[in-house]
């Protein structure tokens, strides 16, 4: 049983003169003589507690002498309504308890009074985490997260698991973890696509899967980390790519509309505006792409791929014409994509090969994958890698595999771009990076 009766976000100005027990962290206290507040912090917010001489036992004025920001408390006491307080409700207490006094000075400001660089901040990443404004940022991931999920589920998606550890790298060997796995070599999955692909083929053919992945990529950039978490879906008897888009702007919608009704607090908090986003978001194809940017003096070669500065460029296009922050990227060169991906039939210099973009930072890619054996294994030729190394795969192909697709869609950044963060570490609770493994 909890020691505490409420937390601050359920004690409210109609429980006037019941009491109630809270706990957690004194955020601020102030004395101003006669009157003394302290300001108590929980992981849903804050209560002011009021300690007024002649209305308060005298021994807990004295006792709240000692008391210093960051003491965890147990306050029992009477909620009294009133306008000036925070939550338009105070505390009266008639009982305070010290669960565990801190030991020195703070070394991050947790009231926000002085701001800390992001080193300083992740050096101390669970004193950061206190914070108001920075605890709102993954109340609001996970109810984004909830909204996705619930739009998944009413769709008939299940959630499956699938492997952290792979037996050969999926993509880019360059860009993979390798572990030691007992006698042999594994490495971290870069992606967990290619194992969703064959839970699609073994009959499961609408699913997601909600874990890590890996990049071993010397990045140092506010886009970039070396692990991140990814909302993948993968599904079975697809048209086309279109199908797939469909799915990925309802996912998103669905998610932050669940922010949007959920999270109002948390929102003012972090100091942003969050819209619903429309469907269906704007679609921008090659070889189109390469005419928009040259209207606005960028050339890029064709059947190349864009760089940062042309995704920039893209999103101020879509946002001028369309009015949209989120858009969709479509038929990338197949030259610059994996071999999984479905070229279209008409011109194989194109792939169903989608990214979905919002404010000018890619948050996934995926599109249709080739399900035909004879064409996988004619494209994994193509790009000079062994259909031995494959066989594990591509294997599963030859004995009935339906038309199929999906995306993976990075939970940090798209929490980043949603919250307008300046940096996607922000958007993780202990984020990994090149130079940073601990805490």
């Amino acid at each position: 049983m909890s020691m505490r009766t409420h937390y601050t976000s359920q004690v409210m100005p109609e429980d006037e003169g019941r009491e109630v027990t809270i706990a957690g962290w004194v955020y601020k206290i102030r004395d101003l003589g006669k009157l003394k507040f302290i300001v108590l912090r929980d992981g849903m917010g804050i209560i002011q507690v009021t300690l007024k001489k002649g209305s308060v036992n005298e021994s807990l004025i004295s006792f709240a002498e000692d008391l210093r920001e960051e003491d965890v408390v147990l306050i029992t006491g009477a909620v009294k309504a009133t306008k000036i307080a925070p939550g338009g409700r105070e505390l009266v207490p008639s009982k305070i308890e010290v669960l565990s006094k801190t030991l020195g000075p703070v070394p991050v400001s947790v009231s926000g009074n002085i701001e800390s660089n992001l080193d300083t901040r992740f050096d101390h990443r669970v004193l950061d985490l206190r914070r108001p404004e920075v605890a709102a940022v993954f109340r609001v991931q996970s109810k984004l997260l909830e909204g996705m999920q619930e739009y998944l589920w009413k769709e008939g998606f299940q959630q499956v698991f699938t492997p952290c550890l792979m037996g050969a790298a999926s993509e880019s060997g360059a860009e993979a973890f390798p572990v030691v796995y007992f006698n042999k070599s594994a490495f971290l999955r870069q992606d967990p696509q290619l194992h969703r692909q064959l839970v699609v083929i073994s009959g499961m053919d609408r699913i997601y899967d909600l874990g890590p992945s890996w990049r071993a990529e010397l990045s140092h950039t506010p886009r970039h980390l070396c692990e991140h978490r990814g909302c993948a879906v993968e599904l079975g008897f697809i048209r086309d790519e279109y199908d797939v888009m469909k799915v990925e702007e309802e996912l998103v919608r669905s998610g932050v509309a669940k922010v949007v009704s959920n999270c109002k607090e948390e929102l003012e908090l972090i100091g942003v505006e969050v819209v619903v986003p429309q469907v269906p978001f704007p679609e921008v194809k090659f070889p189109d792409v390469y005419s928009i940017l040259e209207e606005y003096g960028k050339k890029i070669p064709y059947e190349e791929d864009y760089d940062r500065e042309s995704e920039t460029i893209l999103a101020k296009h879509v946002k001028e014409k369309y009015k949209s922050d989120f858009f969709f990227v479509n038929r990338f060169p197949f030259r610059v994509k994996p071999f999984y991906v479905m070229k279209v039939d008409g011109d194989q210099t194109w792939a169903r090969s989608v990214d979905l973009v919002c404010k000018g930072l890619e948050l996934s890619s995926g599109g249709q994958r080739e399900h035909r054996y004879d064409k996988i294994i004619g494209q994994i030729r193509k790009k000079g890698m062994s259909t031995v190394g494959l066989k594990w795969f591509t294997e599963f192909f030859r004995y009935g595999a339906p038309p199929h697709g999906g995306f993976n869609i990075g939970i940090e950044r798209l929490t980043m771009q949603l919250l307008d963060l300046q940096n996607v570490q922000e958007a993780a609770l202990f984020p990994r990076t090149p130079e940073r493994l601990l805490p």
